[in-house]
């Protein structure tokens, strides 16, 4: 009985357990993160223009041609490869044109005689690197 009466004893002297709130230790606050980026781009613009066909023209005042065709014969095939592109075209025979004389001599004329073969006419290369940077930042702000 001894026992049981030193139980209810220390029963009546326990203090009361309470709970105590928690309470952050800070109100407000900022996280930064910053993501930086570089690349490189190399590139190469490789452009070829051709004409498909030719052209030959003539004008002119006090001037004549001798009776024959106006235009020059069809020349042989002629072939071209360049950066591993063949291109192949037949234009004029320039070396047997029409002959073209002045009509009356010692008076002013003009005379203007143009040609433009088939083939390959522009070969652009364009070779460019750009750097690109990029910086992301972003900031949460949080407060209590």
């Amino acid at each position: 009985m001894v026992r049981r009466h030193s139980f209810l004893l220390l029963l009546c002297l326990a203090t009361p357990a309470s709970a105590v709130p928690v309470v952050p230790n800070f109100t407000q606050g900022t996280m930064t993160q910053t993501t930086e980026t570089t690349s490189t781009v190399s590139e190469t613009i490789n452009s070829m223009d051709y004409s498909t066909g030719w052209t030959y023209s003539v004008s002119g005042t006090n001037v004549q041609h001798d009776g024959t065709s106006m235009t020059p014969d069809v020349g042989t095939a002629q072939t071209q490869t360049l950066n591993g592109t063949t291109s192949s075209w037949t234009g004029l025979d320039i070396g047997n044109k029409p002959n073209w004389t002045q009509t009356v001599t010692g008076q002013p004329f003009q005379f203007t005689e143009h040609y433009v073969a088939p083939g390959l006419q522009t070969h652009t290369i364009i070779q460019r690197e750009q750097t690109i940077q990029s910086v992301t930042t972003s900031t949460s702000i949080f407060s209590q």
